[in-house]
Formats: structure tokens, sequence, C-alpha cells
């Protein structure tokens, strides 16, 4: 098989869909990989390194899209790579489709052949896919936030892990996933008092077990989530519902109430976002401010720190890319139940339950669709 991997557009996105040691694995099985010229520049992966783990450079990203029979990306299409795919032809990237009608447009009209990281499954019901981006993330909201507290962004002038004789700042984690579980993880380093409020009496007790007193859990009802967002520093939005837009956790009349300079960092914002006023922001320009609250809502973090993002990402993702490349998308497809669930395109139909409710569009079983 042709694999093609185009350099990423979206702003500041310095990811790459393979690095030469998956090059080199795909090469070494007889398929053929297209690099497009300088994708890997920014993460120390020049031409050079995947000419010498056997892939062809190519000139442009028209000549990727045009000869590959599978495209291997990490962002979403942008419109000008949406009008690139052709019928039939496999995408491979993460999509979040739930919160972008226009992009599930444009794939549809396509004809191509869509399948979302974010939605790959395991034996153990995980994402294995987008775990190692929650990681990242999850790790990096706490960053963000810290920065984001600082008084010249806006913030409250809070250090997260105080001083002695002074208190630490409070932050509140809505979510015990892997973002979740990340974030706290990060925020206790730091010295912050920390809460994680979840709908999961099993992944309450799990983070009790795990972290005892350090770490305070709380049952997620309205009222808990409204105390707890009110009384914080900094509020982590960690909600994942697969493949389905992020419910609405924190509404606007609760952010009136929240602290002047308080921060929250949305990083579920590829979803739709979890507060009501979130809306998606870039690496350029990550904040905004409203009642008086800073928000941080990029949708793309883990491309501030694109190496290791594309290290972690590509250990993931290359046992599948290998898998349609050896069978192609139709067997690798038939074959593992947890790749198929990944199916949200094929051939103008919606193939993920999950998008297709939160697009309002009809929902066609991936089964069906690939033996109709």
């Amino acid at each position: 098989m042709r694999i093609g991997v185009p350099k990423e557009i979206k702003t500041h996105e310095y990811r790459v869909g393979l690095i030469p040691a998956g090059v080199r694995e795909l090469t070494g099985s007889g398929h053929q990989v297209l690099i497009e010229t300088r994708a890997g520049d920014a993460i120390d992966f020049d031409d050079n390194a995947y000419r010498a783990a056997g892939a062809e450079i190519a000139a442009s990203a028209e000549q990727v899209f045009s000869e590959a029979d599978l495209v291997v990306k990490v962002k979403e299409p942008q419109p000008v790579e949406c009008k690139r795919l052709r019928e039939g032809q496999v995408l491979f990237t993460y999509l979040h489709l739930a919160a972008d009608p226009e992009q599930a447009r444009m794939l549809r009209e396509s004809g191509a052949v869509a399948i979302a990281y974010e939605t790959v499954t395991d034996a153990r019901g995980g994402l294995p896919l987008l775990a190692p981006m929650s990681e990242v993330a999850g790790r990096m909201s706490i960053q963000a936030g810290a920065h984001s507290l600082e008084r010249e962004r806006g913030g409250r002038g809070v250090l997260l892990g105080g001083v002695p004789g002074v208190a630490p700042a409070r932050v509140v984690v809505l979510g015990g996933g892997v973002v979740g579980i990340n974030a706290a993880r990060m925020a206790m380093g730091a010295g912050a008092r920390v809460t994680v409020l979840d709908k999961s009496i099993d992944r309450l007790a799990e983070l009790d077990n795990l972290y005892g007193p350090r770490l305070e859990t709380l049952y997620a009802t309205t009222e808990s989530v409204e105390e707890s967002v009110c009384a914080a520093d900094l509020v982590i939005g960690a909600v994942l519902v697969p493949g389905a837009a992020a419910p609405r956790l924190v509404t606007r009349a609760m952010l009136k109430e929240m602290k002047r300079g308080a921060v929250i960092v949305d990083v579920a914002i590829d979803q739709g976002g979890c507060f009501e006023t979130s809306r998606p922001t870039t690496h350029d320009d990550p904040t905004y401010i409203i009642e008086d609250v800073v928000h941080y809502c990029v949708a793309n973090m883990p491309g501030a720190v694109p190496r290791t993002s594309t290290l972690a990402l590509t250990n993931a993702t290359l046992p599948f890319i290998h898998a349609l490349a050896d069978q192609g998308y139709r067997g690798a497809l038939a074959e593992n139940p947890h790749l198929l669930a990944g199916l949200n395109i094929f051939h103008g139909q919606v193939t993920h339950a999950a998008v297709a409710r939160s697009l309002g569009v009809d929902y066609v079983s991936p089964d069906k669709a690939l033996n109709g």
C-alpha cells in the first residue's frame, strides 16, 4: 500500500503522523511511504532521516493526497485538505466530528473512508489512540493554568503551591479519566489543593486508593460542581463522552460566582467544551476573559510539545497503520472490532452512533456500511 503523510497546517501544529522509525517498519514490510517535504522539521525529523528510513519525499501536500491510498495525519483535516480527499481514499487521524459539522459535511461529500483516532477502542474499554494525547494534555493543563494565573495574564496572581505561611491554590478537576488523573497528578506535584469530581464511584474509589488524603474526591452533581468551581482558583475541564459533544457542566451563571482572576482550562474543547463560555483558541492567542475569569481553550494543546506528543502518538498508532496497510481497510476493519469502532465516515455515511447523534444526521452501523 502507498501511505502518505502530509505536513500539518493547523496553526502552530508541529506534530507529524509518522516518524522515521515507523517508516522503516512499514517499508520493511513492503509498503511505500510518501512524506511531504519538511513535515517533521520542527521536531528534528528532517527529510534525510525519512529518506534513510525508506520514505519518498513529496514536493507538496497535493502530491501526497493525490498519490496515497492511506493518508495518515494528526489533526483533523482543514477545509483545503478535505477538498483533496477522493472517493475510497482512507484517512486516519483525529477528527472530533461531533463539534465540527462542516468538517463532517466535507468528509461525507469526499466519499473517503475516515477513521478517527479518538474513537478506536481496546479490549479494556479504553481509547488507546486518544490516551497518549490525553496524558499530555492533562499534564499541560496545569502548566497552562499556572501560567494563566499570573497577574499579567489576567489571573489572580496565585502560585499553585503557595509558600510557607501562604495557602496553596485550589485546583478543581472535572472528570477523573485519563486527562483528569494526569492533571491531578501534576497539580498535586506542584503542591496545590486538588479536588476531582466524577460520576463514577468506582473511579473515585480508585483515585482515593491511589492518592489517599492528598486528593479530595467528590461525586459530581450540579451542586457539588457549582460549589467546587466557585471556590477554585483553577478549574480543569476534563470530561469526555467518546465521539459525542462534551456536556456543558459549568454555566455562565456559575462563572459570575467564581473568584475574580480564576482560570479555567477546557481540555474538552475539541468536543465542544464543557464550559458554556468556551470557544476554541490557538497557541497564538490562547486566552480570553469573560466575567473576570480567564479562559484557556486551545484545541491542540499537545501541539505545544510536538516532539513528546508525536513520539507518544505514533507508538500507539503504528500497529493500526500496519494493519490497514497489510490487510487493506476492509480486511483490517472486518478483523478488528476495536479499529472498526474508529470508523466515523464511510462513503458519505456516518458510521459512529455518538457522532451521528451529535450532528443530528442518520446513523448507519459500520458493519452494515462495510457489507452493504
